[in-house]
């Protein structure tokens, strides 16, 4: 038990360094062949920041662990909201960019209803709703792409590395993420048959929190700083990326059953927005109370978890 144990955190590891070494090659090259920054950061980086949750779905979809792959999607965006910005904003008052607060945070909270909708009608994630789901990403990185124009011009920065050292870091980063992902989905699968826990359980809450680590140290980190201007943003990106990215991209490999207990958690990944929403329509901002108020729904969800 101990060995899966390490096992699973040494997957963790990899995962996230992988997936910066992948995205620093993949950006390097882009650079190089002359692909504007702006570009760059909306596609490869923002890409790469849901690799590690992209790479787990996809391996625990092919070994046939469904539990893993719609829980750690979910138990992600349900950790990022109310408790990533939870702790955020209760070390810091957190603001909130006018788009995120009228347009991203209702889009996040509509697709994941739209997956409820799916679960519901279909019992399963499949081709058809992986090709909506792609469509729907598309459509979302073009209208990223004009706040982008619109907010800010795009800056040019000359890649320092060269184009063996970036080809290096992208076959080392997706060996790392590959071999990491089949370490998180093995060790988990071990552990949930180890103490009689559900993939679901598991899914939604270790290999959630394990996926969840780059969003968190940076956003912690940020708030010490005093620098969150856009960690809301960053944050509701990360959510509406793994929805349509992970689950779309997923889905066009192999069909994902949706048991019907994700439909709860499900709903509660819609709560979370709802909150985020009224926390934030008012001042905004996410204050400090709004913050308690998601680490205390977060403790009553895990309670559920438990007894369920």
């Amino acid at each position: 038990m101990i060995l899966q144990i390490l096992l699973l955190c040494v997957g963790f590891v990899l995962l996230v360094k992988g997936a910066d070494f992948f995205v620093d090659g993949a950006a390097g090259i882009a650079g190089k062949l002359g692909i504007p920054q702006l570009i760059v950061g909306l596609t490869i980086v923002a890409m790469g920041t849901s690799l590690p949750e992209a790479a787990v779905s996809i391996t625990s979809a092919l070994k046939g662990s469904a539990g893993i792959t719609i829980g750690n999607v979910v138990g992600s965006n349900i950790m990022n909201v109310l408790v990533i910005l939870g702790i955020t904003a209760v070390i810091t008052n957190v603001a909130i960019q006018k788009s995120t607060l009228y347009c991203e945070i209702p889009f996040m909270i509509g697709i994941t209803a739209l997956m409820i909708v799916f679960g519901i009608t279909r019992r399963a994630v499949s081709f058809p709703e992986g090709v909506i789901f792609w469509i729907l990403f598309i459509a979302f990185l073009a209208y990223l792409f004009v706040m982008s124009k619109k907010n800010k011009a795009a800056e040019e920065d000359e890649c320092q590395m060269s184009y063996l050292k970036c080809i290096i870091f992208i076959i080392a980063g997706g060996i790392m993420v590959v071999w990491g992902s089949d370490l998180v989905v093995d060790a988990a699968s071990e552990i949930a048959r180890a103490f009689g826990m559900s993939e679901r359980f598991i899914g939604l809450t270790i290999v959630a929190f394990g996926t969840s680590l780059p969003e968190l140290v940076t956003s912690v980190t940020a708030a010490k700083s005093g620098n969150v201007g856009i960690a809301i943003g960053n944050i509701v990106g990360s959510n509406i990326f793994n929805i349509l990215f992970v689950i779309g991209t997923t889905a066009l490999i192999c069909n994902v059953p949706f048991e019907s207990k994700f439909l709860i958690d499900s709903a509660v990944a819609v709560a979370a927005g709802v909150i985020l929403w009224l926390g934030t329509i008012r001042h905004k901002e996410l204050r400090r109370p709004c913050g308690g108020v998601m680490l205390v729904a977060y403790v009553g969800y895990f309670v559920y978890l438990c007894m369920n």
